[in-house]
């Protein structure tokens, strides 16, 4: 799947001064539980080796920015997480100042009215449609 970059200074703050940041990860992951199973994290430096079976590869997707959406991670690497192929088009956005799900919505799927389909893609990195942040990154269902 390669190696995403995300914005190292925005997201959810998980871990401070004396935290294993891999273990913070993993277990912010599996809260969401998007479908991974023997998950491993690895952390260093600001970047984040995942590894595990993914159920489709949505979830696999949903881990890299479960991951990814996290102050102090700068990378995200899923090399190592088996997965299905990918059977429709997905496309990866990072949000700007000024954007709404709406907005975003009419860019890529041509209507604004649209921005369930990408809530629904993206519902455990967005826990509220209307609470995004500059800096996030989200996956936009094209196909």
């Amino acid at each position: 799947m390669g190696l995403f970059d995300f914005v190292i200074n925005q997201g959810k703050k998980l871990f401070g001064a004396g935290d294993d940041p891999a273990d913070k990860i993993k277990q912010e992951i599996e809260a969401a539980n998007p479908g991974i199973k023997n998950l491993d994290v690895k952390f260093k430096d600001g970047q984040v080796q995942l590894s595990g079976d993914a159920i489709t590869p949505e979830a696999m997707e949903k881990a890299v920015l479960l991951a990814g959406n996290v102050q102090g991670v700068e990378k995200v690497s899923a090399d190592q997480v088996k997965a299905p192929p990918q059977t429709g088009q997905v496309e990866y956005y990072t949000i700007q100042a000024g954007d709404n799900l709406s907005s975003i919505a009419k860019k890529f799927l041509g209507n604004a009215s649209a921005y369930p389909k990408i809530f629904e893609a993206n519902r455990e990195v967005i826990k509220d449609p209307d609470k995004i942040y500059v800096g996030q990154k989200i996956r936009i269902p094209l196909g």
